[in-house]
């Protein structure tokens, strides 16, 4: 485990390659069942509000039902997370060619705002741990059994397929320092 500015990272975040592959994993981060949805930040939910009724006729019945039902999240300050269909779809997945896929991540493509999706989202497979302070850590999941695969592959590190998402949270200092003391790592120093 090491240490940028506070953030503490796992080893296997690292270590790991990664890239995801959605023509074989049919973007299955956004439905796994089990409950919760994906973890959302106490400041995220003002921007999710916000940007619900720009996206909300192109969700399908069922997510604007539960939506009406059970709306956008669930929790409790500090551990809110997205709502899900029966425990499975995430409210806010589409399906293009059977792949699940975010309206969120739709609407930022199209120019309705500037906001991606959750960071939880935008950082899976990372997930972030508050224990005093952010810990990274890498939640295997037998689903993204492709994504690691072709990481391998194509010669991909974890950290480099999640630089975006991790520059975002982090800032592009804080990256260039993570990446520095994973070449320092690597050679032995």
């Amino acid at each position: 485990m090491i240490e940028i500015d506070s953030v503490w990272i796992n080893g296997d975040v690292i270590d790991s390659k990664f890239c995801c592959n959605l023509d074989k994993c049919k973007g299955i981060c956004c439905c796994l069942k089990g409950g919760r949805g994906a973890p959302i930040e106490d400041e995220e939910i003002k921007i999710l509000e916000k940007i619900y009724p720009l996206v909300k006729d192109e969700l399908s019945e069922k997510s604007n039902a539960v939506i009406s039902r059970q709306g956008l999240y669930e929790g409790v300050p500090g551990e809110y997370y997205l709502t899900c269909i029966d425990d499975e779809d995430c409210v806010f997945v589409y399906y293009e060619n059977k792949i699940a896929k975010c309206i969120l991540e739709k609407a930022y493509k199209e120019g309705k705002t500037e906001w991606k999706k959750p960071i939880s989202c935008h950082l899976y497979p990372i997930r972030i741990n508050k224990f005093g302070g952010d810990v990274l850590r890498y939640s295997k999941i037998s689903e993204c059994k492709s994504a690691i695969k072709y990481g391998k592959e194509i010669d991909v590190e974890l950290v480099d397929f999640l630089k975006e998402p991790l520059e975002r949270k982090y800032g592009m200092n804080w990256y260039k320092k993570l990446k520095k003391n994973i070449t320092l790592i690597k050679s032995g120093k």
